[in-house]
């Protein structure tokens, strides 16, 4: 779920992102991958922008138990704001970053 929270001004109209004033990304675990992490989501301290790759890299400093599911056999997929991400995919503060098990389609 995309939840991209706006500014408005007294008349009604968006002036911004709310992601843009926000020193922290949230951060939501999909399917096996949330089973694993035992959690559903989480907020990360982010002061600057940095790739996904650098991102999965203090996660897991930060807390061990997280290498398991990104050092893993299974592929882990990434989507920032709603997007489907790559390792190098920048993340900024205020974003929002999902990670799921790969998917099929038919």
């Amino acid at each position: 779920m995309c939840r991209m929270p706006l500014l408005v001004n007294s008349r009604g109209t968006v002036v911004e992102s709310v992601q843009a004033h926000s020193s922290v990304i949230t951060v939501l675990y999909f399917s096996a991958v949330r089973e694993r992490v035992a959690r559903s989501s989480e907020q990360v301290p982010l002061d600057t922008q940095i790739p996904v790759s650098v991102l999965i890299e203090r996660m897991c400093a930060h807390d061990p138990a997280l290498s398991g599911v990104f050092n893993g056999p299974d592929i882990v997929r990434v989507a920032v704001n709603c997007h489907l991400a790559e390792a190098d995919t920048l993340v900024s503060p205020g974003d929002e970053v999902a990670f799921f098990p790969p998917m099929t389609g038919g």
